[in-house]
C-alpha cells in the first residue's frame, strides 16, 4: 500500500537540507512505526521476510519531492524555498496498511539533516493512494535512484547502469526472490518479462551514514523505463521498489500515464 505525505517545513529551524538524507528518512520510518507498534518496528528492522538466510524488507520510499529549491554546492545542501514538500512511502506487507490507517504518521514532527544543515518537518496530511492499475506492460519513472550491483571476484561491489547487459536479469531475479520471500513459494506462472530504459539516464551517488565510521557510497540511476511482467511481480516492484535496497530509499517508481501526455 502506497501513501503520499505532505510535509510542512518549520522555517524557524532553517530550510537547508544536506544532499544525503536517505538514511535519515529510513530512521524516521522505523521511529514512527515504533510509536504505534514497537514489536512491528523491531520485526521490520531485524527480520523482514527471509529467503535462504537473506532478509527482504519489503518497503521503499521516495526522495523528497521539493517544488522549489536551489543547490548550494559550497555548503553541500539544498535550500528549500517551498513551504511544503511531498514524500511517498510504500509497503508490501498488509499489516503496515493497518498501521497507517490508524493515523500513526498524521501530525508527527521530525527532523532530517546533520549538524550543519537540518530541516524540521510536520506531517500535514497523509493520503492512501490507489493500488497499481495496469496490464502486464507499463511505463514508469523512478522517484528515487535505482540500484543494481554485482560482486566481483575480488569481493568488490560494482554498481551498474540499468542499461548494462547484466541489469535486466538482476532486476528479474530480485523480483522472483521477493516473491518467494513474501508468498513462501516460487513463482510458477508464465514468465513473460522484459525491461527497457526509455530515456537518458542520470546517475546519482548517495552517501549512507555520512560522517560516521560506517559511511558507504551507493551509486544509483534515475530514469524512465518500460516493464513487462506478470501482475504479481509488477505489484511487488511497485510496492517495494525495483532492483535493490528498497528499504534504504532506492528504486521507488511511479507509473507514467501515457494517455495524459498526448
Amino acid at each position: 500500500m502506497r501513501f503520499k505525505l505532505v510535509l510542512q517545513i518549520d522555517k524557524k529551524y532553517g530550510n537547508r537540507l544536506p544532499f544525503n538524507y536517505q538514511y535519515e528518512q529510513m530512521a524516521v520510518i522505523y521511529k514512527i512505526l515504533s510509536l504505534s507498534s514497537e514489536s512491528y518496528a523491531n520485526w521490520l528492522h531485524d527480520n523482514g521476510f527471509e529467503l535462504d538466510g537473506k532478509q527482504f524488507k519489503l518497503f521503499t520510499y521516495s526522495s523528497l519531492i521539493i517544488p522549489s529549491r536551489w543547490l548550494d554546492k559550497e555548503h553541500g545542501c539544498l535550500h528549500i524555498n517551498s513551504d511544503t514538500v511531498e514524500w511517498y512511502i510504500s509497503f508490501l506487507p498488509e499489516k503496515s496498511t493497518r498501521q497507517f490507517i490508524q493515523g500513526i504518521f498524521m501530525e508527527q514532527t521530525f527532523q532530517l539533516g546533520n549538524r550543519q544543515n537540518v530541516v524540521q518537518f510536520k506531517v500535514q496530511s497523509v493520503e492512501m493512494l490507489p493500488a497499481l492499475d495496469c496490464e502486464e506492460e507499463a511505463d514508469f519513472r523512478t522517484l528515487s535512484p535505482m540500484c543494481i550491483s554485482r560482486r566481483e571476484e575480488n569481493d568488490k561491489t560494482v554498481y551498474l547502469s540499468p542499461v548494462d547487459p547484466y541489469a535486466k536479469g538482476a532486476i528479474l531475479m530480485s523480483l522472483l526472490n521477493r516473491y518467494v520471500a513474501y508468498y513462501g513459494k516460487p513463482y510458477q506462472g508464465i514468465l513473460n518479462y522484459d525491461f527497457t530504459v526509455t530515456n537518458v539516464l542520470k546517475s546519482k551517488l548517495i552517501t549512507i551514514k555520512a560522517d560516521t565510521p560506517q559511511q558507504t557510497r551507493v551509486k544509483g540511476f534515475l530514469c524512465e523505463f518500460r516493464m513487462k511482467a506478470p501482475k504479481e511481480l509488477m505489484n511487488i516492484m511497485y510496492e517495494s521498489g525495483i532492483a535493490e535496497k528498497g528499504s534504504s530509499g532506492f528504486g521507488m517508481v511511479e507509473k507514467i500515464d501515457k494517455s495524459s501526455l498526448k
